[in-house]
């Protein structure tokens, strides 16, 4: 088997503090790439979608890119449609300072290590997380839901997990 990595991208909408842009940081230590436009084969993270994010998912993309905007101004944000694949999350909890334990509240480093660890590359996930102060609290407040949302093999299974967590009534926004 082939020991594949998945490519990050950040569509960086610069609609908040620069200081605390996590994809800002990706970029800087070259963990990702700044795009200005989506491609037809990359992952996006959309907490809009309808469809959630598969492990099966991987053999569809050869990237995932995250929307780095405003929680303040996410609805505005993917109110025009990006090329590629839309999946939004299942829920997780923030570990970031300025939403920490809110659901689904995730800064994009959160949000893309969320998704490389469903996606099957855990160690990817380590090494983004570990650019952060907090990126630890994210993985330790999430480490059982990744693990079993990195197992399930549908949106069913996803929903059993929520309610094997009591995320029952999780928006998924």
């Amino acid at each position: 088997m082939i020991n594949f990595v998945m490519f990050l991208k950040v569509l960086m909408l610069k609609q908040d503090d620069p200081r605390k842009c996590s994809a800002a940081k990706l970029v800087k230590f070259g963990l990702a790439k700044p795009v200005t436009r989506t491609a037809s084969r990359t992952l996006i993270l959309n907490p809009f979608s309808k469809k959630t994010l598969l492990k099966s998912d991987k053999k569809f993309v050869n990237s995932i890119t995250g929307i780095d905007c405003s929680w303040n101004l996410v609805t505005s944000a993917f109110k025009k449609p990006f090329t590629g694949i839309s999946r939004k999350l299942p829920p997780l909890l923030a570990g970031n300072p300025m939403n920490y334990s809110k659901l689904n509240k995730l800064s994009t480093v959160e949000a893309l290590a969320g998704a490389v660890y469903i996606l099957g590359e855990t160690d990817l996930t380590h090494n983004l997380l570990q650019k952060f102060k907090w990126g630890n609290t994210f993985f330790e407040l999430n480490k059982n839901l990744l693990h079993d949302y990195s197992k399930a093999q549908s949106e069913a299974e996803i929903l059993e997990i929520c309610h094997e967590y009591r995320l029952d009534n999780a928006q998924f926004t």
